[in-house]
C-alpha cells in the first residue's frame, strides 16, 4: 500500500482517503460513493472530471478519444485512471446527486456455478451462487467483475435479476466471442459447481425514481440489465408508461421473448418492440425491420420529459445518444452502457 491522500470532490462536497495504488474511481466505489462510471477502463469518457487544485496525479493508460492530450494539458482527467499522489480538488462534471450518496461499497466474493444454458445460438444465461459472503447487495442494472481463473483478467458483466439477497443468486447474459478469453472459458471449460471470484457493484445503469416515461433501447447482451429493471418494475408494482426497443440481427439472435411478453401483460403501460435488422427471405417474421434506432424513431416522435436506458454494442449506443435527444429527452437523463470486447463476434 502507498500513502493516502484527500481527495475532494465539487460541487457535492465529498471528501475520501485515496491510496496511491488505488485509481480514484475505485477508491470512491470502496467507501461507498458512486461516481458516474462507465467501463473502467479510461475508455468511455463517463467518468471524465476537472481537476480544481493539485498537481500530482498520475494516470494508467487510456484511450485519448476519452482524454485528449489537449484535455489533459488542460486539467481533465478520468477517474478511472487516475492516482493522487497529493490532495486534490476535482470538479465532477458528470454526476447525479439521487445516487452518488447511495452507493454500496464494493465486496469481493466467490460464487458457484449452477448453470450456464445458450439463451441464442451465442448468448449464455450464467446463472451464480454466492458461497462468501452468501448475498452482496447491488441496485438492479449494475454490474460484477469478474475473475478468469489462471489468469490476472477479469471481464465485467451486468446482472439480469434484481437482487441476490433473497436466494443469492446472480445472473448474467453473456455473448460468445471466439478469440474472448472469457466466452473460450465460458464455453469450453465452466462447469456446473466450478467456482468464481467476483467484485462488485459497479455502474449507475440503476433505475432512478419519478413518474417519468421511460425508454429502453438495447442490443445483444445489453438485454441484461435493461431486463433487470423491467423486473425491478412488476416486482415494485410501478405503473410508468415504458417500451423496450430491442434490436437483433436476425430471429435466432432473440432471447427472453416469453418472458418479456409475460411482462407487458403485468406491466399495463409496457410495451416490447423487437427489430431484425437482417431478417431473411426465410424467416417467418412480420415485426418491426432496421436498426433500432430507426425502429425508436418511427415509434417515438416526442421523448420529452421521458428518461432513457440505452445498453449495447458501442456502434448502438453511439448512434442512439443524439437520437433520443434530437426527440428530446435531456442529456443528463440518457443513461447508457457501452459494451467491449476483446474478441471477434461469433457469426
Amino acid at each position: 500500500m502507498g500513502a493516502k491522500h484527500v481527495v475532494r470532490f465539487e460541487p457535492v462536497g465529498i471528501e475520501i482517503e485515496v491510496d496511491e495504488d488505488q485509481n480514484i474511481l475505485r477508491a470512491a466505489a470502496e467507501q461507498g460513493i458512486m461516481l458516474m462510471h462507465g467501463c473502467k477502463e479510461g475508455q468511455c469518457a463517463s467518468c471524465k472530471s476537472f481537476i480544481l487544485d493539485g498537481d500530482e496525479i498520475e494516470h494508467d493508460k487510456y484511450s485519448t478519444f476519452a482524454l485528449p492530450d489537449y484535455e489533459l494539458e488542460e486539467g481533465y482527467t478520468l477517474l478511472c485512471r487516475a492516482h493522487a499522489y497529493e490532495d486534490l480538488t476535482i470538479e465532477l462534471l458528470n454526476f447525479d446527486e439521487e445516487m452518488i450518496r447511495s452507493g454500496l461499497p464494493i465486496q469481493q466474493g466467490v460464487a458457484e456455478v449452477v448453470s450456464k444454458d445458450a439463451v441464442t445460438h451465442d448468448m449464455r444465461h450464467l446463472v451464480l451462487r454466492m458461497i462468501e459472503p452468501d448475498e452482496i447487495k447491488f441496485f438492479p442494472g449494475q454490474y460484477m467483475d469478474i475473475a478468469i481463473p489462471g489468469t490476472d483478467a477479469v471481464r465485467s458483466f451486468s446482472m439480469a435479476n434484481t437482487s441476490s439477497r433473497e436466494s443469492g443468486l446472480l445472473e448474467f447474459v453473456i455473448k460468445v466471442y471466439p478469440d474472448g478469453k472469457f466466452s473460450e472459458f465460458l464455453a469450453d471449460t465452466l462447469a456446473e459447481g466450478d467456482r468464481l471470484d467476483i467484485t462488485g457493484p459497479f455502474g449507475v445503469f440503476t433505475l432512478r425514481e419519478g413518474d417519468n416515461d421511460l425508454v429502453f433501447v438495447g442490443g445483444g447482451a445489453g438485454m441484461a440489465p435493461i431486463l433487470a429493471l423491467l423486473r425491478t418494475l412488476a416486482e415494485r408494482g410501478l405503473t410508468r408508461k415504458a417500451t423496450f426497443f430491442y434490436g437483433a440481427r436476425t430471429k435466432k439472435d432473440l432471447c427472453f421473448e416469453a418472458e418479456l411478453r409475460e411482462l407487458e401483460k403485468k406491466l399495463p403501460d409496457f410495451r416490447y418492440i423487437p427489430a431484425l435488422s437482417e431478417p431473411g427471405n426465410d424467416e417467418e417474421w412480420d415485426g418491426e425491420t432496421g436498426l433500432i434506432t430507426d425502429v425508436v424513431k418511427r415509434h417515438a416522435s416526442d421523448l420529452r420529459g421521458a428518461h432513457a436506458y440505452v445498453c449495447g454494442p458501442p456502434p448502438m449506443v453511439e448512434a442512439a445518444l443524439p437520437l433520443l435527444a434530437t426527440l428530446g429527452v435531456e442529456e443528463k437523463r440518457i443513461y447508457f452502457d457501452k459494451f467491449t470486447t476483446t474478441g471477434n463476434p461469433q457469426e
